[in-house]
């Protein structure tokens, strides 16, 4: 009996914090092994590492400038020009290359601020519940219910046009669902037993959250921040179409607007608006693919629980010689 019991103290019981580097190290590849094993993770995750590589080196890979006149505006695409050229004659393969890096600056850093606000949120609503939870989660609620593009509008109109603003507009306004995610599950993190074991050796609040809490719940946290650069591009988008975006910077949706603006529709101008649209479309698929790819592997509560038509399957009969 004693020999039972020692193998099985030796093996470590589920839970018990010995078992927590190994689980560390299992997380620490687990992003691989989803881009290996999941092709539209693959497939997101190679368009965005794109995307990066082309703003980093927009310099060296755009044909022209910015801001170069190289023909008649709205020139038809060509050998020369692949994209055709805007209405002030400037290449629209050029503009949408070095757009990105006002694009996608954008996604990220407004999804790091959501993040930081709605996993701080998270964590301490789902960690000391209680009238914590219930003050965190109106705030929360509050902030649902607002209509997003209406109070960026406002918002972007009083604070002003420039490239902070807008990525603290965007970063404060969709923290929201990262928040009720992270609470939930950390409600589920702080019932397990070594969580149980770390509070009762007298462990504080902030040891416990930062040293089991947050390292259970920071692959879910990547992954909806991964969900979150896709609606960032896109809410910087829109509020560049609506002309709320810095005029001195050159994005997708800002080259969108000055299509619109100078009646690009009306000449058949089609490569003055069609391109940007297409690039923003292709980066906010590739953020949604690879952000679900990651939350459908990583969420227990998307992998168990549930029948999955991939992993139900009949059992084959007895036989009767079996039997």
């Amino acid at each position: 009996m004693s020999t039972v019991a020692s193998a099985a103290g030796a093996a470590g019981a589920p839970g018990d914090p010995g078992d927590i580097p190994q689980a560390r190290r299992r997380r620490g590849g687990v992003v691989w092994s989803i881009l290996r094993s999941r092709p539209q993770a693959a497939i997101g995750g190679g368009v965005i590492l794109l995307t990066i590589l082309v703003a980093v080196f927009a310099p060296f890979i755009a044909p022209y400038g910015p801001r170069e006149k190289v023909g008649p505006p709205f020139a038809p695409p060509s050998s020369e020009f692949p994209l055709g050229l805007d209405d002030g004659g400037i290449d629209m393969l050029s503009l949408i290359i070095y757009g990105s890096r006002v694009s996608l600056i954008v996604g990220f850093a407004a999804a790091a601020v959501a993040m930081l606000i709605g996993g701080t949120i998270g964590i301490l609503a789902g960690y000391f519940g209680g009238k914590s939870d219930v003050a965190l989660m109106r705030v929360t609620d509050y902030f649902l219910v607002i209509p997003d593009v209406p109070l960026m509008i406002v918002i972007a109109a009083i604070w002003g046009r420039s490239l902070t603003n807008i990525i603290i507009i965007i970063g404060v306004i969709y923290w929201t669902g990262t928040a009720r995610i992270i609470r939930a599950q950390v409600k589920s993190v702080r019932e397990r037993v070594y969580v149980r074991r770390a509070q009762a050796l007298g462990a504080s609040d902030s040891r416990i959250i930062f040293r089991h809490v947050l390292p259970q719940v920071a692959p879910l946290l990547v992954a909806n921040t991964v969900l979150t650069v896709a609606v960032a591009i896109f809410a910087e988008t829109a509020l560049a179409f609506l002309g709320l975006g810095d005029p001195s910077l050159i994005s997708w949706g800002r080259l969108i607007e000055n299509a619109f603006v100078s009646n690009a529709i009306s000449v058949d101008a089609w490569w003055a608006i069609a391109p940007p649209g297409i690039a923003v479309a292709v980066v906010i698929l590739a953020c949604t693919l690879l952000g679900t790819a990651i939350e459908d592997a990583l969420n227990p509560r998307l992998r168990v629980g549930h029948l999955s038509v991939r992993r139900f399957r009949l059992r084959p009969m007895p036989s009767k010689e079996a039997s």
